[in-house]
């Protein structure tokens, strides 16, 4: 069985053909950060725009590469939410159109979900049960997955995800868009120790997160210290280590709660190096796992989808004939397989 799996939810566009037998047969992604870099942000009227132009060409070239035809294509995953409206309708339209015109079934896949499950598509995969800790650029998010559609939110974020606080600091700092990776980059020049910023909300019980205060302390910090290279530097490293040691603090106190062995990190953040190593050596001591896709599946990308679409598909979970995006759309309101 093979599926098409559409990604549009924000700033990416990605296309890709899975097989349940075989694996990821097709992966084409098309970014678009030069196009937003010059705004310092996604605009979304463009975002929309610029799905349109490209989604078509990139399920060509998925097929294309894939060696497939439309007859040898089962059925049609779109990301129908949460995310941008615009740039879901896009994807939402073209998928459930193409599922239409060849007489396919159309499967409305959550993009969360599929960062989740992104993990699925490695090697060596996560046993159900796991903490899933899920980190990108809108969203930071804590969940107790007892299986694929049984999500229990254990935390969230309340104002900034870690991933818009990475890239709000490193615009502060001068730094070009998208800034987060080139804060982590930044901070590997840091000198540990010079300053150390607040852990958000660790001080107290509960497990959602808050970022926005750690992005007022830095900016304070900038203002404050000067903006000398290595200053910049010293800073960077003491607000990725403050997210980081949040997060696995977080992360820590989610197993002790639920008694889970394994944890899975998946989104934009889960790229970040030191986010892993300090992860893997909690989970080390904690004589647990940690599990995280690799570096292209960390972001937005069409596999994810078309793997998270291949699990509705066989429960036959398919979308009518009409077209709907959830800009939101909370993660525990799926149904169970």
């Amino acid at each position: 069985m093979r599926i098409l799996g559409i990604e549009t939810s924000c700033d990416e566009t990605g296309v890709a053909i899975y097989d349940d037998q075989q694996g990821l047969l097709a992966h084409q992604l098309y970014s678009q950060v030069k196009l937003h870099a010059d705004y310092g942000g996604v605009v979304p009227e463009l975002a929309s725009r610029d799905h349109v132009r490209k989604t078509i060409p990139l399920i060509q070239q998925a097929l294309a590469q894939a060696n497939c035809s439309k007859e040898d294509i089962d059925g049609i995953a779109y990301t129908a939410g949460p995310g941008l409206v615009g740039a879901l309708l896009v994807g939402a339209t073209i998928g459930r159109s193409i599922a239409y015109a060849w007489g396919k079934p159309a499967v409305a896949v959550h993009h969360m979900e599929g960062h989740l499950l992104a993990p699925m598509l490695e090697d060596d995969v996560p046993e159900f049960p796991f903490l899933a800790l899920l980190v990108s650029g809108g969203h930071s998010m804590m969940v107790n997955v007892q299986g694929i559609g049984q999500y229990e939110v254990l935390g969230e974020s309340i104002d900034d995800a870690a991933g818009e606080a990475f890239d709000k600091t490193a615009k502060l700092m001068g730094l070009d868009y998208p800034g987060g990776p080139l804060l982590a980059k930044l901070a590997e020049q840091g000198t540990p120790g010079r300053f150390r910023f607040p852990r958000p909300m660790t001080d107290r019980p509960g497990l959602d997160f808050s970022f926005s205060g750690l992005k007022t302390f830095a900016a304070n910090t900038i203002r404050s210290e000067g903006d000398d290279e290595q200053t910049r530097a010293d800073i960077a490293f003491a607000f990725q280590d403050a997210v980081i040691d949040t997060l696995a603090i977080k992360c820590k106190r989610a197993l002790k709660q639920t008694g889970l062995k394994s944890v899975v990190i998946a989104g934009g953040v889960s790229a970040n190096k030191q986010l892993r190593l300090q992860l893997e050596a909690m989970m080390t001591k904690l004589q647990g796992r940690v599990y995280y896709p690799r570096t292209e599946f960390c972001t937005d990308n069409g596999a994810m989808i078309a793997y998270a679409g291949m699990q509705r598909l066989k429960a036959k979970q398919f979308e009518p004939l009409s077209v709907q995006a959830k800009p939101r759309w909370p993660i525990d309101t799926l149904a169970p397989l």
